[in-house]
């Protein structure tokens, strides 16, 4: 199949399948005397992988080791196992990050509670003070030491 017909397929864009071989995760195609990559089932399940962990946010060095490990059955699950605890202390880290964000978002909107016009706008206000380098309600300044 042509790669056009391989994104399809697979969900997967031209340009990213492209990349995908330039890194390694997805093998060379065949090339026919006119220069089209030709690829087979194996490029389309591999790049459903690659796809599958995409979509688990997973990064491409971490996919990378998954398909060797997957090509080599005698290995022990406990680095599989280690690849996703890793995945979710960032995913952990990043949730955590979120809410803290989610916390700032809440204290700014707390500066207006208007409908209508208001002038001067509490959020625009604190806004203009944290680009100049002041507190404002989203990041207050910090506490003293005693």
């Amino acid at each position: 199949m042509k790669i056009g017909e391989l994104g399809e397929r697979t969900g997967v864009d031209g340009a990213t399948i492209r990349y995908y071989e330039r890194e390694g995760l997805l093998p060379q195609a065949r090339r026919s005397a006119n220069g089209y990559r030709h690829y087979g089932e194996r490029h389309a399940e591999r790049l459903a992988f690659i796809r599958h962990c995409r979509a688990l946010d997973m990064p491409l060095a971490e996919i990378r080791t998954l398909l060797a490990l997957a090509s080599a059955p005698e290995v022990s699950c406990a680095r599989v196992n280690g690849l996703i605890d890793e995945q979710l202390a960032r995913l952990h880290a990043r949730l955590a990050s979120m809410k803290a964000l989610e916390r700032k978002l809440q204290a700014l909107r707390r500066r207006c509670n208007s409908k209508g016009a208001r002038n001067p706008c509490g959020i625009l206000e604190d806004l203009v003070a944290a680009a100049h380098g002041e507190h404002c309600a989203c990041h207050p300044a910090p506490r003293e030491r005693r």
